[in-house]
């Protein structure tokens, strides 16, 4: 199979990153709760990956980053931790589900007020907008690193400068840019950053995390067990361990700390320059074929690893599905959760055909998934 849905999840994964788990599945026991060495092996594991994560995200501290199971975890403990009950929020239309769901509930029982900047139609943020939809009375801004639609990328440096000045939060979902994008919090302005595992990262799925500027306060969203200060009737008030109720999945952070290390060697920027190479290539071979139509900014020199287009007026599903059962090739259809971006680019009933790329895929793969399109688009 040639997988080109790693926007998803990627499949294939360092060697180091399946014999870290491997080898945690056989000695690592439960990090916090007892002094024996399985425990004292799973409690070293989680330490060093949270010290590996905070440099990669430029956090200054290491005990601020909170691990969770997915972005998604993160991004509603963020959101519902951070932001206050009637505050305004500022987020845009290239949002995922996983921002947006938890903004419309916090509307819906908090009484926050929500507004949006506008993407345009091929997905680009409109930042004029958006700095004008930050008000005093503004609590947030929450946004994506990268569009997990079109790679869109959005300018951090530039909504952190201005969150600064307004002295509001700036909340980032870096699900699709951790990893193959250099991100440094303190440079950015970035307040809470919320990441994903098991994609850019190259780690395995069930991982994720908030990294949390010091001084900023977010509200626990579940309380338990914490291995610490049992006899206290509330959640401990200190990080991690304040947004880290129950086991954490020590097996999947020994696999994504050996992932950071294979990140850290080989390097974000090598990453991101051979993945954007291939998507480069798909772009420039399938952008002339007659009723192919690509969504995105491809003048945009800093792009993510992913290309969607559509095919004539076929349903995007369907195009997906002759990509797997005749040619082999793994993609995601459809909507992608992201429901406003889609508006934008005017495909919520056609949908869009993904192709993600990561460092494990090849010219030739590349190629091949060209010669597919540009069959189907001949009939």
């Amino acid at each position: 199979m040639i997988y080109l849905d790693n926007a998803a999840t990627t499949l294939h994964k360092p060697q180091c990153v399946i014999d870290a788990v491997t080898k945690a599945m056989t000695s690592m026991g439960n990090a916090s709760r007892g002094a024996h060495s399985g425990a004292l092996t799973a409690s070293r594991t989680v330490y060093e990956t949270r010290c590996k994560a905070a440099k990669l995200f430029g956090c200054s501290r290491p005990d601020h980053v909170v691990f969770t199971c997915n972005s998604t975890e993160a991004l509603n403990i963020a959101i519902q931790g951070a932001i206050p009950s009637g505050g305004h929020v500022v987020t845009t239309d290239l949002e995922h589900n996983s921002v947006l769901r938890p903004l419309y509930r916090m509307q819906d029982e908090k009484g926050i007020r929500l507004d949006f900047a506008r993407a345009d139609a091929q997905g680009a943020l409109d930042y004029e907008d958006l700095e004008r939809l930050v008000r005093e009375e503004t609590s947030a801004v929450v946004c994506t690193h990268m569009s997990n639609l079109t790679g869109e990328m959005v300018d951090l440096a530039r909504i952190g400068r201005m969150a600064k000045e307004k002295g509001i939060l700036l909340i980032v979902d870096a699900s699709q840019s951790a990893g193959n994008t250099p991100i440094d919090m303190e440079q950015m302005g970035i307040d809470i950053l919320c990441f994903t595992g098991h994609k850019g990262l190259m780690g395995p799925q069930g991982t994720g995390g908030l990294c949390i500027r010091e001084g900023v306060e977010i509200r626990p969203l579940k309380e338990g067990g914490s291995g610490v200060q049992s006899y206290r009737t509330r959640q401990p008030e200190e990080y991690p361990t304040r947004l880290e109720a129950g086991t954490l999945n020590g097996h999947g952070l020994a696999g994504l700390s050996a992932a950071l290390d294979y990140i850290e060697k080989t390097g974000v920027e090598t990453i991101g320059k051979k993945e954007r190479s291939l998507s480069r290539r798909f772009y420039e071979g399938v952008a002339g074929i007659e009723g192919v139509r690509v969504y995105g900014h491809f003048e945009h020199a800093e792009r993510g690893p992913v290309v969607a287009l559509n095919i004539r007026d076929y349903d995007s599903s369907e195009v997906s599905d002759v990509l797997s059962v005749d040619y082999d090739i793994a993609t995601r259809p459809g909507a992608h959760c992201a429901p406003r971006m889609h508006r934008a680019l005017g495909t919520m009933d056609q949908g869009a055909v993904r192709f993600s790329f990561s460092w494990f895929n090849t010219e030739e793969e590349v190629d091949l998934a060209v010669k597919a399109v540009r069959e189907i688009a001949q009939g």
